[in-house]
This record gives C-alpha cells, sequence and structure tokens, in this order.
C-alpha cells in the first residue's frame, strides 16, 4: 500500500461484505418463499423479504464502489485522499441510512417503488452522502495526476449520484412516475455503472498484468464511449409498455442491441490484457474474478439482455421469470463479482498481508458462478414455460406457478450454492493464517510482499 489515506478503503469493504451476506442470504429466503410460498408470510411478507435483498444489494455495490474510489484514486493521482474524516463521515451516513431503511421497512414504512423505496430522510441522507463523496475524490484528482481510469471512473461516480435526483421525483401520472424512475435504474446499471465497472477493471488489468498504460487507456475509452452511446437510448426498451410513445419500441430495440458491445469489449478487453500481460502476478484470485467478471456480464447483461430486449419478444416475456435469470445473471457478473475482485485485490494489501487463501477464494468463486449460472438457467426455463402458459394459452397466472414448482426447487438449491461460496468469500478474505501476516517494516516493503 502506497498512501496511508487508502485504509479508509478497508472499512468500506468489510461493510460491504457485511450487507453482501445479508443480501444473499435475503435471496435465499426469497427462494424458499418461491418454493412454500406461506412461509413466514404473518411474520416477514415476501414483498418486504425483496426490499431487503434487493436494497442491501444496491447499497453494498455502492459501498464497493466507494471504497475501491478511495483505494485507486490515491495510486492514480499520486496523492493523499484529501479528506480521511470526510470519507468516514460519508461512510456513517450511509451505514445509518441503510439501519434506519431496514428498520422502516420491517415496520411497514417504505415508499413503494421498486428499488426505491427508501424513506424520504434516508434519500437526503445518501444525497449527502453522495455528494460528500464527489467533493472528496474530486479535491483529490484536482490536486493530482489526472489518468484515463481516474477521468471514467469519475465520470460515472458524477453521473449516478445526480441521477439520483431523479429518485425524488415521484409524479401522480403513473407513466412519468415510471418513467423517471428508469431514469435512476437504468441509467444507473446500463449507463453510469458501465463506467466505474469499465475503470476498476481497467485498474485491475494494469496491475495484474503489468500492460503498458497506453494499450489500457486506449481500450477504456471505446468501452466508454459504446456504453454511454448504446445505454442512454437503451432505456427505451424500458418504456414499451408503460404508456409513452410507440417510437420507443423502435429506439428502444435498436439501441438495446447495442448494449452487447460494451459488454463484448470488456470481456475481450480483459483476456487480451492476460494474453498480451508481461507481469506474473501472485494474486492469482483476483485475476480470476476480473476474467469471471467480464465474462459473466457480457453473458448476463449482453446475452441474456438481448434474449428479451426486441419489443415483438419483450411484448410476451415481460415481467417472467426470464426477466430474473437475466437481472440475477448480469448483476453478479458486471458488478457483484468486479467488486469481489477489487476487494481481493486490495484486502492483503490494507490488511498488511501477502495474498492469502486464495484456494479458498478460487473455490468461492467457482460456488458463486457454477449456483448462478444454474440458477440462470432453471429461470430461463421457467420463465419460457411461463410466457407460453400465461401470456400465449391464457392459463390463470397461480395455476402457471404451481406448474413451476420444480423449478423453483431448483433455483432454491442453485441459490444456496451461492450463499455457501459468499460465506466462504467472505471467511478466505477476512480470516488469515499467522504465518501469512506480513512483519514490520517499510511501507514499499510490505507493499511489495503483497505483490503490488
Amino acid at each position: 500500500m502506497k498512501y496511508q489515506s487508502q485504509k479508509v478503503a478497508q472499512a468500506y469493504f468489510i461493510c460491504a461484505m457485511a450487507l453482501f451476506a445479508i443480501q444473499v442470504l435475503g435471496g435465499l429466503l426469497a427462494g424458499w418463499v418461491y418454493v412454500s410460498p406461506n412461509f413466514l408470510s404473518e411474520l416477514l411478507p415476501f414483498n418486504i423479504i425483496r426490499m431487503l435483498h434487493t436494497n442491501a444489494l444496491i447499497v453494498w455495490l455502492l459501498l464497493g464502489f466507494f471504497g475501491a474510489a478511495y483505494f485507486l484514486i490515491p495510486e492514480e493521482s499520486e496523492r493523499e485522499i484529501y479528506s480521511v474524516k470526510l470519507a468516514y463521515l460519508q461512510l456513517a451516513i450511509l451505514m445509518i441510512g441503510t439501519l434506519g431503511a431496514v428498520g422502516s421497512y420491517l415496520v411497514g414504512i417504505h415508499g413503494g417503488r421498486e428499488f426505491l423505496e427508501q424513506p424520504l430522510w434516508v434519500k437526503f441522507g445518501i444525497l449527502v452522502a453522495a455528494l460528500i463523496f464527489l467533493f472528496n475524490v474530486s479535491m483529490t484528482v484536482l490536486a493530482g495526476n489526472k489518468t484515463a481510469i481516474t477521468n471514467v471512473l469519475l465520470m460515472g461516480l458524477w453521473l449516478l449520484s445526480l441521477l439520483w435526483i431523479f429518485a425524488f421525483i415521484n409524479p401522480e401520472n403513473l407513466s412519468l412516475d415510471k418513467m423517471y424512475w428508469w431514469f435512476v435504474v437504468h441509467l444507473w446499471v446500463e449507463a453510469t455503472w458501465e463506467l466505474v465497472m469499465a475503470a476498476i477493471l481497467a485498474f485491475l488489468l494494469l496491475k495484474l498484468t503489468g500492460v503498458d498504460r497506453e494499450v489500457v487507456e486506449k481500450w477504456l475509452y471505446v468501452i466508454v464511449a459504446t456504453a454511454l452511446f448504446s445505454g442512454i437510448l437503451g432505456t427505451g426498451h424500458h418504456f414499451y409498455w408503460i404508456g409513452l410513445p410507440g417510437y420507443w419500441q423502435w429506439v428502444g430495440s435498436i439501441f438495446s442491441t447495442f448494449e452487447v458491445i460494451p459488454f463484448f469489449l470488456m470481456m475481450s478487453f480483459a483476456f487480451v490484457m492476460v494474453w498480451k500481460g508481461r507481469k506474473n502476478h501472485p494474486n492469482k484470485a483476483a485475476l480470476l474474478w476480473s476474467l469471471g467478471s467480464s465474462t459473466v456480464a457480457f453473458f448476463g447483461a449482453g446475452v441474456w439482455g438481448f434474449l428479451h430486449t426486441l419489443h415483438g419478444v419483450n411484448f410476451y416475456s415481460h415481467g417472467t421469470q426470464i426477466t430474473a435469470a437475466h437481472g440475477h445473471l448480469s448483476f453478479y457478473g458486471a458488478y457483484v463479482a468486479l467488486n469481489l475482485a477489487i476487494f481481493t485485490y486490495a484486502m492483503p494489501m490494507l490488511r498488511g498481508r501477502s495474498p492469502y487463501n486464495q484456494v479458498l477464494n478460487m473455490a468461492s468463486f467457482w460456488l458463486m458462478t457454477g449456483g448462478m449460472a444454474f440458477m440462470t438457467f432453471v429461470l430461463t426455463f421457467a420463465g419460457t414455460i411461463q410466457t407460453h402458459m400465461q401470456r400465449v394459452i391464457g392459463d390463470y397466472y397461480m395455476d402457471v406457478q404451481d406448474s413451476l414448482s420444480i423449478f423453483y426447487l431448483m433455483r432454491f438449491g442453485a441459490g444456496a450454492a451461492v450463499v455457501i461460496g459468499a460465506l466462504l468469500f467472505i471467511y478466505a478474505l477476512l480470516v488469515v493464517r499467522k504465518d501469512e501476516v506480513i512483519a514490520p517494516g517499510p511501507s514499499h516493503k510490505a507493499s511489495t510482499v503483497a505483490g503490488e
């Protein structure tokens, strides 16, 4: 670790992993409700379980992004973070807001808008935390060295923070409400978060492969251009059936097909960098997560997204288990695996240790990735049957759900594998043998041993 202020990232990563554990356990609980619909129905209704699952996902991914920024920006800018105290204040606000939101959900207080259910005071808290973050990292970058990685990362983080303003807009007109709602949800995960993903992935591959920075930067700018070109107008595939003008069916279909391109480029970028790399980095687990993230993101966000993005197909498949299959695999590949990659790379250095428990870490990768892949196939088959029975033949919704029970049981088994993998990952990253601790010494020596 080169800069002392990078230590703040460790607190973000630990909080993120705690919420990660809650998120996957909540998902497993929700999966069992599909198998046994009345399970905990009086004590903890399904809609509350789902809120906890999805909100924990969003918050821990954001904590991972913020922590990654606090870790890599000092190295890229070649200076300490502008204010470590502000970074810890931001984390405290986010965690208090998270606990407040969870407490509200458990007593039935929520906004009712999917993913944006947080009470108003929590939304304001998130906005304040985002402004603190933007000020802190922008002042750091402005006073230091500017690189393509920091430029793209800041662009993505500024845009995702500013788009949060649409979370406060809730018109009475339902069509307008859903339009502004998608400005947050879609333009986060299919536009601005892609910039963050590309920047973090570029930083990891730069460190892990030793490829020249100029090569990385050229790829990075191409990926960013295609992500914004396709992602912004690609929002139209969410406008098909919410009362907006019919031309969105064409705009959404055409530009959504282009959304495959940035994810294909990211996958190609990762493998080409490893192929061209001349560095035998000791942290093999971080490299596995980096390659896995870009590959699974291509299939989850790219291929599975394309499967039902054309309006002629979406007319039948919209809101079925096909949507759930795409959502799970894309989130896991694009953002979950990426965060786990930066955690795997950074935590040994932040804790003054060499890359450790790599076999367990890589085992967790295969458990989670295998479980998520099986879950995706199961939900895809279930969604295909659901589409035909419910949307083509016209069978009743609950009759169709009864017919899908075997798929929901298999989905629960896949979810159990993901949970075991997640808990194994946390154990591998936080529990370390005594002989793996680096002896006290100069910081440059410690970072060398840690594989920097």
